[in-house]
């Protein structure tokens, strides 16, 4: 009985084998009919390889996609063909044989057009609509949106009734009613254009248009227009949010930029010109950090901070000891010698790293977008730095209120002669507060890294902006930098499309005056004795 049953199931695997022996050539003869050279027998030959059940048409696909389908004129027998140095290694599109190397005389490669490549692209998406992970399924359903036929119709309705994922099951919906915006039936039409009203896919929106100038029943062309009213509401809304989005992550850069400055200019009253070029040191730190770790990108943006906060809060104690605490209580002077400071250390870094600006590589984990529907997408890198600011604000409040060096810049900043009699030693203070300030605008620098590109100008295109956001505020007050820098980041950015980015920047200054003249001190006045000088 146990032979018997062996030699069943021997004979079974034998009969499947030859059969898909039996299909293999089947399919490697669709596939050599590619060498021919018309387009249009070409595009029929794709479509039957679309339609072919076997495991291997994705690569078969993608390999026509990315040109490296090849016949030999020997045989005219379609391969995979890689380049190697001056010769072409060929193989076996379904089973991966090598066939050896070959030149480039005894190749030709097998040409498509547009038509051929939207075909394959169409091909790939359906077969991506079984996939495994939900995205890529997601993006096969939304592929298909601007060439929904019969056939396409027919799979998603097959489908839909097995798919788990909401997202998935929500866009399979929206291509259906897309289709059947084109039905005879004018009630299916009315009940299609019910179903995809408010949606913020763009293809939806530019279909409702059609519907309402083209369709030739009233009833639909009004349903249409009243969808169409409701999706240009959304739109609007969602735009503002993005507006505001982008002016949040403006004001989170300024607030980087400027923070450090606030705490310069409340403690000691020092109008440091070379603060930019602190930025800039942060940012080409960051940089640095990625060439000594080129295979870790996402780690050294970790090892990058620390690295900006010691380097540029290092040259801040130098400048601090070796220049601005000799010219105490003379604020021009302060001013001039920084702004000296500053071209000094824009030409070393000229001189160290060229004039070039440089590039930071941005980690893979802060790529792409986290997109909420089709007209606003929030980008990753622009969501971490928020976070990142509000982290930083966070840590120096901290320091500034629960740490003794936190009391005595306090102190020094409330009443200078007071705290010395009381014995804090103000010289000290001020350096580890110009120290803190620097360390902060590197890290500023690294921030600014992920959204620009690294130059020895760096610094000077947000410095000015850093004493608007401070003076604004209120001088040497935290929380008054954060609310002035998120609110002059939002209002430059729904200034920006109306009027441009240099006269938006233009009016704020000019508002900033108008406001300074009624309130001298800025939104929130510092506290003390030292407040009134």
């Amino acid at each position: 009985m146990k032979i018997f049953s062996y030699i069943l199931v021997l004979i079974v695997s034998l009969v499947f084998s030859s059969q898909s022996l039996a299909s293999n050539d089947d399919f490697q003869n669709t596939i050599n009919q590619l060498t021919t050279k018309k387009l249009r027998t070409k595009l029929q030959i794709v479509e039957q390889i679309i339609q072919n059940d076997s495991h291997k048409v994705e690569f078969v696909l993608e390999s026509l996609l990315e040109g490296k389908v090849f016949y030999i004129k020997s045989n005219k027998k379609v391969v995979y063909a890689i380049k190697e140095n001056k010769e072409y290694l060929a193989k076996d599109l379904l089973n991966g044989n090598s066939f050896g190397k070959f030149s480039k005389r005894q190749l030709k490669k097998v040409g498509i057009n547009n038509k051929i490549r939207q075909k394959i692209k169409f091909g790939l998406s359906m077969l991506s609509l079984t996939h495994v992970d939900e995205s890529v399924r997601l993006k096969a359903v939304k592929n298909t949106y601007k060439d929904i036929n019969i056939d396409v119709f027919k799979r998603i309705k097959v489908l839909i009734k097995d798919e788990k994922s909401e997202k998935v099951r929500d866009s399979m919906l929206v291509l259906m009613n897309i289709y059947q915006l084109n039905d005879k039936d004018p009630s299916i039409r009315i009940k299609a254009i019910k179903a995809l009203e408010g949606n913020l896919e763009p293809i939806v929106k530019n279909k409702l248009t059609k519907s309402r100038d083209n369709d030739p029943n009233l009833e639909v062309k009004l349903e249409a227009d009243t969808a169409l009213k409701n999706i240009d509401s959304k739109i609007g809304f969602f735009k503002n949010l993005e507006t505001i989005f982008f002016g949040v992550s403006f004001g989170s850069v300024l607030i980087l930029a400027a923070i450090g400055l606030a705490i310069t200019f409340g403690v000691m009253g020092v109008i440091n010109m070379a603060h930019g070029e602190l930025i800039m040191l942060g940012a080409y730190t960051t940089y640095v950090i990625q060439l000594l770790m080129p295979n870790y990108i996402g780690m050294s943006i970790f090892v990058a901070i620390p690295a900006a906060f010691v380097v540029s809060g290092l040259v801040g104690i130098l400048i601090q000891i070796g220049i601005i605490r000799h010219l105490h209580g003379r604020p021009l002077e302060t001013l001039l010698a920084t702004f000296g400071v500053s071209l000094v250390l824009q030409q070393v870094v000229r001189s160290v790293f060229s004039p070039l600006n440089r590039s930071v590589e941005t980690p893979e984990w802060m790529s792409g977008a986290l997109e909420i529907n089709g007209i606003l997408s929030l980008t990753w890198n622009r969501l971490y730095i928020i976070v990142f600011c509000l982290l930083v604000f966070a840590a120096l409040v901290m320091v500034l209120k629960k740490t003794s060096l936190g009391l005595q810049v306090r102190a020094v900043s409330q009443d200078r002669n007071m705290a010395r009699a009381m014995g804090v030693r103000s010289n000290w203070v001020d350096a580890m507060t110009f120290g803190l300030g620097s360390g902060v605008a590197g890290i500023a620098g690294v921030a600014l890294s992920q959204l620009t590109n690294v130059g020895p100008n760096l610094g000077q295109a947000y410095i000015i902006d850093s004493f608007m956001v401070v003076v604004f505020g209120g001088v040497g007050n935290l929380w008054g930098t954060l609310i002035s820098g998120f609110g002059l980041g939002i209002l430059n950015k729904f200034m920006e499309p109306s009027v441009g980015a240099v006269l938006a920047k233009v009016l704020i200054l000019i508002f900033i005056i108008l406001f300074i003249q009624k309130r001298p001190r800025g939104l929130f006045p510092q506290k003390g004795r030292s407040a009134g000088d």
